[in-house]
C-alpha cells in the first residue's frame, strides 16, 4: 500500500538524523524504532490476504497459511531491501508488504472462476501461478527503467493508482457490511456490523486529528484493537483459525499446486508495471528523508535494486502461497518521527515479521477479526490509494489534453467495474483482457498518453 506520510510542521520534521543509514543505533533503540514501524505496517501486511481469502470463500486453514506467509515473505524482503546483496535491494531503511494494488483485480477474476464451477483450491493455484508470471514482468522492468519511466509518465501512473483505490472501494464498502457472507446470508448491513465498522472507522478519523505523533502512526491498529474488543462483547470473535492451525508454520511451496489464467494475468501485467514505478518514487522518498541523493548513480543503482525485489519477492510469494508485495511508503513517516534512518533496524522487523509468520497462532487471532472491523480500517487504507493517485495528477500539468485523458480513462474503467455486462458479446480473448476496469483504464490512459499530441504553446 502506498500512503503519503508528509510532516509539514517542523516540530515533526528533525532537521538531523541521529541515525543514518548505515549508523548503528545501540540495540534498544533499534527495537524501539522498529516495533513503530511494525505497529504501522502489519495491519496493511495481512489485511490483503484476508480480504481475498474472504471473498473468494478459503478455508480458515488455508487462510492462516496465506496470512503467516505475508508475513515471512515481507519480513525476507524487508531484509534484502535493507541489507542489499549485489543488485539486490535499495540498502536502505525500507519494509516491504503485501500490496492492496492486486486486490480488486484477484477478488473479481477469482470470484468469476468460482462461479464458473472451479474448485477454490483450482482459483488459488491460477492466482499463484499468476503472481509468479508477472513478477518476470517487474524483474525486467528494474533493467529497463529509464525506457519504462518514459513509457509509463506520473499521467498515467496516477490514474491507474486512483482507479485501483475507487475500483477497491466497493470491496472495502462489502466488508463494512459483513461480507460476501453476509449479502448471502441476509445480515449485510445489520445494526451490529454497522455498529462494528462505524466506531472502527470513527476512532481512526478522530485519533488521526490528535496531535500526538505516534499515536496518529498506530490509529489503525488501536481502532482494530477497540474493534476487536468490541467484537468479542457481541460474541463475534472467530477463532476457528487458530485452532486449526500447527503450533509452528513451516513453509511450504505450492501447497494448492499451480495453475494459470490469463484473464487473471493480463490486469496483473498492468498493475505489476505501475507498482514498479510506485516503487521509484518510495524509494526516493525514504533516499530524501535518509539524507542520501535523490540523482545520480548510486540513486539509480538504489532504484533498480528497489525494484528488483520487488519484483523477485513477488516471484517467493507465489512459490509460498501468498501475493504480490511492494514497497511501503509509511515507513518515510517513522522515519521522520524517530530520526533513525539506519537500515539496521530494518533487519530488527524483518526479524519480527518473519517470528510472527512461523507462528501460526499471530495469524489466528488477526483471522478472528470479524469483517466489518477489518473492513472500516480497509476502507481508509483503499482511500488512501485513491487519494495518493490523487496527489500523483496534482503534481502534473492538468492541461486540457491530460484532463481529457483523465476523464475518458476513468470512465472507461469504472463503467466496466459497474457494469461488466458491457463486455458479454465480446470475443473470450478481449473479455479476458478488459473485464478488469484498473486494465481498461490503465490500457486506455497508456495508449491515448502514447498516441495523442502534446500541444506546444506558441
Amino acid at each position: 500500500m502506498r500512503t503519503n506520510t508528509k510532516n509539514t510542521s517542523n516540530k515533526e520534521v528533525p532537521t538531523d538524523l541521529l541515525y543514518g543509514p548505515n549508523d548503528r543505533p545501540h540495540p534498544v533503540a533499534a527495537i524501539l524504532a522498529a516495533f513503530q514501524h511494525l505497529l504501522a505496517i502489519i495491519v496493511p501486511i495481512v489485511t490483503p490476504g484476508l480480504l481475498i481469502c474472504q471473498a473468494l470463500g478459503v478455508s480458515s486453514r488455508d487462510t492462516n497459511l496465506i496470512v503467516s506467509m505475508s508475513l515471512v515473505i515481507s519480513g525476507i524482503a524487508t531484509y534484502v531491501q535493507c541489507k542489499r546483496f549485489g543488485p539486490f535491494g535499495a540498502g536502505l531503511l525500507i519494509v516491504q508488504g503485501t500490496s492492496f494494488n492486486f486486490v480488486g483485480p484477484l477478488i473479481a477474476g477469482g470470484a468469476l472462476m468460482v462461479k464458473q464451477g472451479t474448485p477454490v483450491e483450482g482459483v488459488m493455484a491460477a492466482i499463484f501461478g499468476v503472481v509468479i508470471a508477472g513478477s518476470f514482468v517487474e524483474i525486467g522492468i528494474s533493467r529497463i527503467l529509464p525506457f519504462v519511466k518514459r513509457l509509463i509518465t506520473p499521467l498515467v501512473t496516477g490514474i491507474v493508482v486512483l482507479l485501483i483505490g475507487l475500483t477497491l472501494i466497493k470491496v472495502g464498502f462489502i466488508s463494512m457490511g459483513g461480507g460476501f457472507g453476509a449479502l448471502a446470508n441476509g445480515t449485510f448491513a445489520n445494526s451490529e456490523n454497522l455498529i462494528l465498522s462505524g466506531v472502527v472507522l470513527a476512532i481512526i478519523i478522530c485519533l488521526n486529528r490528535v496531535h500526538i505523533i505516534w499515536v496518529r502512526s498506530s490509529a489503525i491498529v488501536i481502532a482494530l484493537l477497540v474493534g476487536y474488543l468490541l467484537a468479542a462483547y457481541f460474541g463475534r470473535l472467530d477463532f476457528t483459525g487458530m485452532h486449526n492451525a500447527p503450533l509452528f508454520q513451516i513453509p511450504t511451496p505450492l501447497h494448492f499446486g499451480l495453475s494459470f489464467s490469463w484473464a487473471l494475468f493480463v490486469p496483473m501485467i498492468i498493475i505489476y508495471l505501475v507498482t514498479s514505478l510506485e516503487a521509484i518514487g518510495d524509494v526516493t522518498a525514504t533516499s530524501k528523508v535518509s539524507r542520501e541523493p535523490v540523482e545520480g548513480a548510486t540513486w539509480m543503482e538504489r532504484i533498480k535494486g528497489g525494484v528488483l525485489v520487488n519484483g523477485t519477492n513477488s516471484l517467493l510469494a507465489g512459490i509460498f502461497n501468498t501475493f504480490p508485495s511492494s514497497i511501503f511508503a509509511q515507513n518515510n513517516g517513522v522515519i521522520q518521527l524517530t530520526g533513525i534512518a539506519s537500515r539496521y533496524v530494518g533487519i530488527w522487523i524483518a526479524g519480527m515479521l518473519v517470528l510472527l509468520g512461523l507462528f501460526p497462532a499471530v495469524a489466528g487471532i488477526l483471522q478472528a477479526v470479524p469483517e466489518p472491523v477489518l473492513g472500516a480500517a480497509a476502507m481508509v487504507m483503499f482511500g488512501a490509494v485513491a487519494a495518493s493517485g490523487i496527489n500523483i495528477l496534482a503534481g502534473i500539468q492538468l492541461d486540457r489534453r491530460a484532463l481529457l485523458i483523465i476523464a475518458v480513462s476513468i470512465a472507461l474503467g469504472l463503467g466496466v467495474s459497474q457494469v461488466p455486462e458491457f463486455l458479454s458479446h465480446l470475443p473470450s480473448a478481449v473479455h479476458n483482457i478488459f473485464e478488469s476496469g484498473v486494465a481498461t483504464g490503465g490500457i486506455c490512459a497508456l495508449l491515448m498518453n502514447w498516441f495523442l499530441p502534446e500541444l506546444t504553446r506558441k
